[in-house]
């Protein structure tokens, strides 16, 4: 979850830094722009504000977020299992065809019937193998999905009195410096919690 998260937060960083340069590169070079209500909070430069967010505390802290984690691990962990029983059973299998070879109680044509029978569970190993890894997949992207959808519809509603021009989620390596008085993790974890409680119990 936190890859596919992390690839998100960098997108949305760097489409952030795209309008920065853009807003403030036309205001240098005196380029004529858009004729722009009054009421804009972006004809004001005095009002650009931007606050962050730290996904890692906020996936750290966040109740969804805490569940899909704890979901997906218990998803790994039957994957895995059922992955090495089968491999097991297989395994076996091997071992005993080849023990009867050795005994010399294996004919040629059960020798053959013996790798049918090993194909045909290697061949469902697989087609197992690749169903668990899609619907894996998928659950994991809906979920993670989800949870984004949610920080987003949070934060309009949190920014109609806070009037940020952008809220970003801070990635070490994309920012060098940051004031923490612009953190709003805390507002950001506090509020998701207190929405989704109300969720839970209806569930």
């Amino acid at each position: 979850m936190k890859k596919e998260l992390l690839i998100w937060n960098i997108v949305l960083t760097l489409a952030v830094v795209i309008l920065l340069f853009l807003h403030f590169g036309s205001k240098k070079s005196g380029t004529a722009g858009p004729v722009k209500n009054s009421t804009d909070s972006s004809v004001h430069e005095e009002s650009f504000r931007i606050a962050y967010f730290e996904m890692d505390s906020v996936a750290a802290n966040f109740d969804l977020a805490k569940e899909l984690e704890t979901e997906l691990a218990n998803r790994e962990e039957a994957f895995n299992t059922e992955m090495n029983s089968r491999g097991k059973a297989i395994q076996q299998k091997i071992s005993y065809f080849q023990n009867l070879e050795k005994e010399g109680k294996l004919s040629q044509e059960q020798a053959e019937s013996a790798s049918r029978e090993i194909n045909g569970m290697n061949d469902e190993l697989k087609t197992r193998k690749q169903q668990l890894d899609l619907d894996y997949s998928n659950y994991k992207m809906t979920k993670t999905n989800e949870l984004k959808t949610k920080i987003e519809n949070f934060l309009k509603k949190y920014n109609q009195t806070k009037d940020y021009t952008y809220i970003v989620s801070y990635e070490q390596g994309l920012f060098y410096y940051r004031d923490t008085a612009y953190n709003i993790t805390a507002d950001l974890v506090k509020g998701l919690n207190q929405e989704y409680k109300p969720e839970k119990k209806v569930k």
